[in-house]
């Protein structure tokens, strides 16, 4: 099953910026919901924002105020701004793609953020 593919990690310093992409194009079916997911170390992966086809967010509360999902749908693509990064937000960061056939995970990006 061809994957998402997560783009923009990387290391930065607590205040600064990063903005993520995820690349779904290769799914050949109508996608609904695209969301973002983070696992930090000895943690469980938490949901840390959701967008449906039409537009609709949602964002977990530690991110309100910080990180922006979008996307095109033409190009199957989202992203996450992501603004005042805090150390709290290392993490490896996954995009899941849902679909009538089911739910299709990236493979992850790091993202680190010092103090």
């Amino acid at each position: 099953q061809v994957q998402p593919v997560e783009s923009g990690g990387g290391l930065v310093q607590a205040g600064g910026s990063l903005r993520l992409s995820c690349v779904a194009s290769g799914i050949s079916f109508r996608i609904n919901t695209m969301t973002w997911y983070r696992q930090a170390p000895g943690k469980q992966r938490e949901l840390v924002a959701g967008i449906t086809s039409g537009g609709s967010t949602d964002y977990a509360d530690p991110v309100k105020g910080r990180f922006t999902i979008s996307r095109d749908n033409a190009k199957k693509m989202v992203y996450l701004q992501m603004n005042s990064l805090k150390p709290e937000d290392t993490a490896v960061y996954y995009c899941a793609a849902d679909t009538v056939v089911g739910r299709t995970w990236g493979q992850g990006t790091q993202v680190t953020v010092s103090s």
